[in-house]
């Protein structure tokens, strides 16, 4: 097999791995909110964790990895908005973590990357799933506090998990 080759098939697994981490952290640590009837978990953390080590290719391992979270959390409403918003949401990582600047900055990058989710979600349940704008307007406080601690897990993983080469 060519190292090119070799290469894509690495990707896929570290890909697919990813995918079942995030699915992991999402469904099996999390905090439910009773007013919202949703929850905030830890899996933020593993996409923008994924998204300094993988790139690109962390992006389908988000979308999915968080998409099965709600599949098999019996959210089945959310399983296409939160496979398209947390596609978004490591894409927004995967920029805030490439290139050259101070950390503080990255960890700033990442943040803004998290108010992808909250405004996702807002939009979502406004007008996508018609719960009103004030539902919609209740839920952005707990996307907030679990935006905020997949910003702390993943500020906190990034660094320790640049000096593992797993590529």
């Amino acid at each position: 097999m060519s190292r090119n080759r070799t290469s894509r098939v690495a990707v896929l697994a570290y890909g697919g791995m990813l995918a079942a981490l995030i699915f992991v952290a999402t469904y099996f640590f999390k905090l439910p909110v009773s007013i919202t009837q949703g929850y905030i978990h830890l899996g933020d953390g593993f996409i923008l964790l994924g998204a300094a080590l993988l790139g690109w290719a962390s992006v389908p391992a988000a979308a999915v990895g968080s998409m099965l979270a709600d599949l098999l959390g019996g959210y089945t409403l959310y399983i296409l908005p939160t496979f398209v918003i947390k596609g978004l949401v490591a894409a927004a990582a995967v920029c805030a973590v490439r290139g050259k600047k101070p950390y503080w900055l990255t960890v700033l990058m990442l943040a803004a990357a998290e108010l992808v989710m909250v405004a996702g979600y807002f939009v979502t349940e406004w007008l996508i799933l018609g719960y009103g704008l004030a539902a919609a307007a209740g839920a952005v406080v707990p996307n907030l506090v679990q935006g905020l601690s997949g910003v702390v897990v993943g500020a906190v993983l990034i660094p320790l998990m640049k000096r593992v080469k797993i590529m």
